[in-house]
Order: structure tokens, then sequence, then C-alpha cells
């Protein structure tokens, strides 16, 4: 949290007080972007977006008692005048990690980034610090040039560790956030084809997500994914030593991989002898069984991870594992089992690329062992001149893992209906729809008790928007029955 004033606020951001601000503003507590969420003694930083200006929010902020607001144009008000609001919060998060290292030593920080699993390995990670010590690994994905300055400036003089999620749209956008927050942690879980629209090859995409390791020092560690080619190469950009994990190859390997009839996974974290900490320490090498709840073969990987980053840092490997007993995802939308009517909808529709789709995909595979099994799939987004190709496979895909019914949403994912139609769909296992309300209109006429649901797109392409009226419409004991049987497809 800022314990600071506005002299000292505008000294570190290069800014002057302006309306009626004397300097003796005392901030007292973090700051927010968003006026709604205001309390007594934060700090407001009115950004301007690409749909909203804070400035129009500065009453409503100081109205809720922020003492203070970061503004670039002058509104009368108390504030800081900056010539960019963004690189302000910048300076201001970089002080505060520095203060924090300065009143701390033992604070440990973690950075995380790959093309897919970066905010489920985030969760898991916090779970395990957080019975360790004082955590601080927000829920959500806060993980650009804003979202990760906001994290930083909750630091306390008593937080132990902070999890940083790093994401990308670019090459230079991972070294801007590390030169913010230098890790001592740097994970690095996958380079798959996520944003290739906006990077335009996977090669591109390895460069900018190898930033997060090119930015350690000799005293931290790499945790490098060793079943990933472009990521087990970013051991040459490396300072610091490497720890890699992997299912079958790896210094940390998840042995005995399985799933149960729901789809939970389960493994063994397997620790060989010679691993040592961040700081010099013996690993105690040994066998720890890990048995979190989620959905899919590919938390194994996610956890696997987070278990490898934990231990880096000295974490006990039984008590890490430990820790991930029963463990959920803290952040939704995300492989989230929600269960109503006697069906289980898995909303993981935040967000989407060719590798999450065809995971999630395999999970409602199968889930389907005697269960009608529906997959709601929605557009790809930032999927380049690939595009069509691209969703063109994962149609096919859903018609080769036998999905039972396949409904595609939108325009921008029609290729997926294509794809399925010419593998080999037909009688209507494959059917397009235009809109999300088309969508959630059709699943309230036809899930039925003991129908395993999946929605899957990327987030602006609105299928999160559906799950929560869903399970309303399933929990109604009046819900209308179905047009179809319950095991339609092939069994029908």
């Amino acid at each position: 949290m800022l314990q600071t004033t506005a002299g000292e606020i505008a000294g570190l951001t290069g800014g002057r007080l302006v309306g009626g601000a004397t300097g003796d503003e005392l901030v007292t507590g973090t700051a927010r972007i968003d006026s709604r969420r205001v309390e007594s003694g934060d700090l407001f930083a009115a950004f301007v977006g690409e749909h909203t200006d804070g400035h129009e929010y500065v009453a409503s902020a100081q109205g809720s008692g922020a003492p203070l607001a970061l503004v670039s144009r002058d509104l009368g008000r108390p504030a800081v005048l900056v010539d960019d609001v963004r690189t302000a919060l910048w300076d201001l998060a970089r002080a505060q990690l520095a203060r924090a290292r300065r009143e701390n030593p033992e604070l440990t920080v973690f950075a995380i980034t790959g093309s897919a699993g970066k905010t489920g390995a985030k969760d898991l990670l916090g779970t395990i610090l957080r019975a360790q010590g004082e955590t601080i690994a927000p829920v959500g994905s806060l993980n650009n040039e804003l979202g990760l300055p906001l994290t930083v400036l909750r630091l306390v003089a008593t937080t132990r560790f902070l999890v940083l999620e790093m994401g990308a749209r670019g090459v230079g956008h991972i070294a801007q956030l590390t030169d913010v927050a230098r890790p001592d942690v740097a994970l690095v879980l996958n380079v798959g084809s996520a944003h290739l629209g906006e990077f335009g090859s996977v090669e591109a995409i390895a460069q900018a997500k190898g930033e997060l390791v090119d930015a350690l020092t000799s005293d931290g560690r790499a945790i490098l994914n060793a079943e990933d080619r472009l990521v087990l190469g970013m051991a040459d950009r490396s300072a610091a030593p490497v720890l890699s994990w992997g299912i079958t190859t790896g210094d940390l390997r998840g042995e005995d991989l399985a799933l149960d009839d729901d789809a939970r996974v389960s493994f063994t974290l397997a620790v060989p002898e010679g691993v040592t900490t961040l700081r010099g320490g013996a690993v105690p090498a040994g066998r720890f069984p890990v048995r979190p709840d989620l959905l899919g073969e590919h938390q194994a990987a996610n956890a696997l991870a987070a278990l490898a980053a934990a231990v880096s840092a000295g974490v006990d490997p039984a008590a890490a594992a430990h820790a991930l007993e029963g463990a959920k995802l803290a952040s939704g939308q995300r492989m989230e089992a929600l269960r109503a009517g006697g069906a289980l909808v898995i909303n993981d529709a935040y967000n989407a690329n060719p590798d999450s789709m065809r995971q999630a995909l395999k999970t409602l595979a199968h889930l389907g062992r005697g269960h009608r099994t529906i997959a709601v799939l929605g557009e790809m987004l930032e999927m380049g001149p690939d595009t069509v190709r691209l969703h063109d496979e994962i149609g096919r895909l859903v018609v080769r893992l036998n999905i039972s019914q396949l409904y595609v949403v939108g325009d921008g994912a029609a290729p997926i209906h294509h794809g399925a139609s010419l593998e080999g769909s037909f009688g209507g296992e494959s059917e397009y729809l235009d809109t999300v309300d088309d969508a959630l209109a059709v699943l309230e006429r036809t899930v039925v008790p003991g129908d395993v649901v999946l929605l899957k797109s990327s987030r602006d392409s609105g299928l999160r928007q559906i799950a929560g009226p869903l399970i309303e419409h399933l929990d109604r004991p009046d819900a209308a029955r179905p047009e179809h049987p319950p095991h339609g497809g092939d069994d029908a």
C-alpha cells in the first residue's frame, strides 16, 4: 500500500501539484483506476482508455475518499499533474517495489508468462505460497501495463511473496513490465498461437516471452517447460540457473498422470536429488502426490509449473503438494465446473486459442462417457491470416473426438462449423448460430440432466455472458423440456 504524500508522488513521477494540492495530502491506500472501487486514502489514477476517460470520474473518486488524483489535465481538484498517467503509475510501482525490498529482504517476486495457462498457474502458485506467508497473487488477469503496476502498488512491508502475471501483444511489452518489476523467479509456461495475428509468427511470440528470462540476474531462477522446444531454448538467454519441468522430461516431473471419471487431474511430483533453491538450499528429494480439483489433463502442466516455481523459492515440496489438495482456480471462467439441473456446464470462455480449444475439447470428450456432450464454441480472436484454417481445424477435431453436438456461434467462428461439416458431421450434429442470445435460447431448449456442456471462446466473443443465465434456467424446477433426446449424436 502507498504510505506517501502528494509532494512525494509529484517528485517520483516528475509531476506538479495542481488544483489547490499543498503537497501534504496523505495517501494511505492503493492506486485505483476504477472510481467505483475507491476507498478512503486511495490514489485515483485518471487513465484515459479507449472507451473511458478517467478524468470524468475524479470528482466521484474524491467523494469516495481519495485525497488525491493522478491526472494528465488540470481539473481544478487536488491532484498531481503528469504527462502520462500510465508512465506515472510505472514510476510509483517501481519505487514501491524498491522500498518493499529494502524493508523486507526476504520478499520474493515471481513472474509468469506463456501463451496459455498464465492465470491458472498464477492462481495455483498463489495457493501454494499463501500457506507459507503473506502473498499477493490477485484474482483475474491483471497482466498488462496497467494491471501489473496496480498489483505492485498493493505491496506492504510484511508481504513475503508477490506473484505477477505478464502478458504481451508485441515484442518489447514484457521488457517494459520487467523494467517496472524485475522478477526473482521467472516462469515460462509455453509458446503457442495466442495473439498470432499481432505477433506474426510463433518465433516472434517466443522472442517476446523470453524477455521475462532476459530480466533475471544471476541471483534469480528461470523455471522453464522442458517439453516446449521454444521455451527450453530460452535457457541460453538466462543469466540465472535454470530449473526445468515436464510430465515426461525435465528436472522436476509430473509422473503417474491420470484423470478420474470426472476429468479431475492427479499426478506425482517427482523431485530428484541435487535440486537447489533460489538461495542455495537443498530441495528434499522424493515423490509427492498432487490432487487438485481441476478439470483436464492440461491442468497438470499448470500445477507442475507452479510447484516448480514454489520449490525453487524454498517451499518444501511435500508442503507445496499438500497445499494443492482439492485446490480450485481463484479466477473464474477457466474450466469452471458449474452444476445445475443435473447437467454439468464447463465455463471456459474467458479466453481461447487453438491450444486451449483442443485441451478443453479433449476434456469434454473424456467426460462424455455415458453422457451427451455439447460444445458451444465462439471465435478465437487475434489469429491473423491463418484464422480460417485454425478455426476449421477445431471443427474437424470436434468430429474426431465424437462430441455429440456442436453449436458454433458468430460469423468469425463459422469456419468451425464448416470444418466439422466437411469432416463428416451430419444430421444437425453441427449447427451454426448467429448470436450469443441464439445460443442461450437453443441451450435452454435442449440441455437435460446428464448433459455436459462446454462454453469456449475468446472473451470478447461473448460466450462467457451466457453461463450465468443458463445455470439459472437449468436450476428452475419449471425449466422447459428439451426438443431433442438426452443422448443424441452417434448414440441416438
